[in-house]
């Protein structure tokens, strides 16, 4: 996804003289040739996280469209509160696109991991998220984001699906398991995982790239009694929006993502999807689990 990005990027700053991009060192040398050709909207700030969502905020100000990139522990925890003055307050928009996700290159440790920036973000108002699930999802992701003025945060990760699936973000539905079936929402790369967790349960599984605004339409359109969110950040952090969704309706939601408790390991991406049960299997442990009463209902 990262390839993708910066190789759409450094086209979009061929084409169109409103996008500019802001970096803090990260990928700097990927947009070296960009920033010969187009040094006046090509800034390299340094490690200044902070000054990087200033910088952003200044060029929108101006008119520009700013692209602003990093990893996503530094882009969005440590710059939060220059995303809320410099960019929100201020009413302006700008893209900001990580790389990292939530536990992509946890041999970095700590520093690198950032389940929670979804989460941030969704204290704010008017964002659009995006969490493509494939890497040939990006460029038209980030081209329509990119002609755009409004807020937007484009989360890229190694994780990926078996195909792109890309739509104007409502709820796609994936199987379909008839009428009042349980529905499994999963967002972004975690598809496939999701797919093979419910294989041979009764269980009705959509997908979207597009937790914000999230498709509240196709949500109670799908949803029976019994909903499943399965996403590649922090655990819940879609859970209040569903609640609002489905709140003059009964229902049982079980929301699956990264769990809140520090593990304080190392170890691969892989590793940590099964940490925190998001691989195939400890995701089927949790669907069984939940559905438990709605199979004996159902009988």
């Amino acid at each position: 996804m990262r390839a993708a990005f910066v190789a759409e990027l450094t086209a979009l700053l061929a084409e169109d003289p409103r996008t500019a991009l802001v970096l803090a060192d990260i990928s700097a040398d990927s947009f070296a040739p960009a920033a010969q050709r187009h040094p006046d909207r090509v800034l390299n700030v340094g490690i200044r996280e902070q000054l990087m969502l200033g910088v952003a905020g200044g060029l929108a100000l101006t008119g520009l469209r700013p692209v602003v990139h990093s990893y996503a522990p530094f882009l969005v925890e440590r710059a939060y509160e220059q995303i809320k003055l410099d960019l929100d307050h201020q009413g302006v928009g700008a893209v900001l696109v990580s790389i990292g996700a939530s536990y992509d290159r946890p041999e970095a440790g700590r520093t690198h991991l950032s389940p929670a920036d979804v989460a941030l973000i969704d204290t704010l108002g008017g964002w659009t998220v995006h969490v493509p699930g494939h890497p040939d999802e990006v460029p038209a992701l980030l081209r329509a984001t990119v002609a755009g003025d409004a807020p937007a945060y484009l989360r890229l990760s190694i994780l990926t699906n078996d195909r792109p699936r890309g739509n104007d973000g409502s709820l796609q539905v994936v199987r379909d398991a008839g009428p009042g079936a349980p529905l499994l929402v999963a967002v972004g790369p975690l598809l496939v995982a999701a797919l093979a967790a419910v294989e041979q349960l009764p269980v009705t599984v959509a997908w979207t790239h597009r937790p914000r605004p999230f498709d509240v339409a196709g949500l109670r359109a799908l949803a029976g009694t019994e909903v499943i969110l399965v996403e590649p950040y922090l655990a819940g952090t879609s859970s209040r929006v569903v609640g609002a969704a489905l709140a003059d309706r009964p229902h049982r939601l079980l929301a699956l993502g990264v769990g809140r408790d520090d593990l304080r390991r190392y170890g691969t991406a892989e590793d940590h999807s099964r940490w925190h049960g998001l691989d195939a299997a400890g995701l089927r442990r949790s669907v069984t689990a939940f559905l438990a009463p709605w199979a004996t209902r159902s009988r």
